[in-house]
């Protein structure tokens, strides 16, 4: 792509950055909009300058239009991210809410670590245009997909002016002490994860010197530990309150941190150690987050878009964080590598610990106010 559009390496790799920056300012839109107008007309605007963004970019003849696109993709692209789960929370609260969280958890966590994959082979095959005329082409599919299987779930709620409507969305979910203590939950692990994929070829290749095959493998590992965490998780709502897993998800996870912090004072491990403790994160991300969001979005049923935006929007924004100082900070070691997911995970358990003190008291439910009844 850099020889073909004439620029260099590192404005190149801006395309990852730009579509993210994007998708992170869409997400408050999107949400306030889809409160004010119902979810279905922002979900079809969204999904339409996703795809007309996308066929600019598999046609981009210099790497400004290139960046333009992914931008306004990105920005297109947030509507789904943020209606994906206020729909749930329209239709669903509680433990069925986290069996179809569970699923989403698994698509969202598991998208970015199967995705380069499948470039490459596309790339190595076709070329690297081959990429973003799929994805073109999978969002036309997905419109029509749309209007094929979904259906309004929100009543209009014009609240006066829409900067009045955002700003009393925004102190209604900061009202709201669990809302808080879900969010918190939810938005630290992505930074823990994102610094683990930003370093993780250099550090399978370049410290461990396994072959790049060889880590495309060992990676899968990684996104299959997701999808058995959701599959699990979704056994398990069924029988125990969304406080028990985010328990369990805890212990595990602090297991995984405590490991990691040892792994980092010692600057060396065998790598089955190592990779055990990042696949066991990555397992518990899966139970935590899907449960975490159900409990920051059921106490805002009539906000759930805008609700919906502000964790999108602070989780792009700390996995963003945590990418960014994943690759800062490695220097060729060990402990560089797996700091930032040893302090997330710790971060996280003792926010879990500090929950009598963020959010004490009972959890709140609605699950009378649903669009479905």
């Amino acid at each position: 792509m850099v020889a073909a559009l004439t620029t260099s390496l590192s404005h190149g790799q801006q395309i990852v950055g730009i579509f993210m920056a994007g998708m992170a300012l869409g997400q408050i839109p999107a949400g306030l909009l889809s409160d004010r107008l119902g979810r279905m007309p922002v979900l079809y605007v969204g999904m339409v300058i996703f795809a007309l963004a996308a066929t600019l970019a598999a046609f981009a003849t210099s790497i400004e239009v290139m960046l333009v696109a992914r931008f306004i993709q990105g920005f297109g692209a947030a509507a789904s991210i943020v209606l994906s789960r206020a729909v749930v929370r329209d239709v669903a609260s509680g433990q069925d809410a986290a069996r179809l969280m569970s699923l989403m958890t698994m698509i969202f966590t598991a998208a970015p670590v199967i995705a380069p994959s499948i470039g490459a082979f596309l790339t190595m095959h076709w070329g690297w245009r081959t990429p973003f005329i799929v994805i073109a082409v999978v969002a036309f599919l997905m419109l029509a997909a749309i209007r094929s299987n979904l259906a309004e779930t929100h009543v209009a709620n014009k609240d006066g002016h829409p900067m009045r409507q955002l700003a009393n969305s925004f102190s209604e979910f900061f009202s709201h002490r669990q809302s808080i203590f879900g969010l918190l939950l939810v938005i630290l692990p992505p930074a823990g994860y994102m610094s683990i994929i930003a370093v993780s070829a250099a550090l399978v290749v370049e410290i461990y010197g396994f072959t790049v095959q060889q880590y495309g493998l060992i990676f899968a590992c990684a996104g299959l530990s997701i999808l058995a965490g959701s599959a699990l998780n979704r056994l398990l709502v069924a029988r125990f309150d969304q406080l028990a897993l985010i328990r369990t998800g805890i212990v595990l996870m602090s297991i995984a941190a405590c490991q990691l912090l040892v792994i980092a004072w010692l600057d060396a491990a065998p790598f089955w150690w190592l990779w055990l403790c990042v696949c066991q994160f990555m397992f518990t991300i899966a139970i935590l987050v899907a449960n975490a969001t159900v409990l920051a979005l059921d106490p805002l049923p009539r906000i759930a878009g805008v609700a919906s935006s502000i964790i999108g929007t602070l989780q792009n924004l700390v996995g963003a964080a945590g990418a960014l100082g994943g690759a800062l900070i490695y220097n060729g070691s060990v402990r560089n590598s797996v700091i930032i997911m040893a302090g997330i995970g710790s971060a996280v358990t003792i926010v879990f610990l500090l929950r009598f003190w963020i959010a004490p008291g009972p959890l709140v439910h609605h699950p009378d106010e649903l669009a479905r009844d």
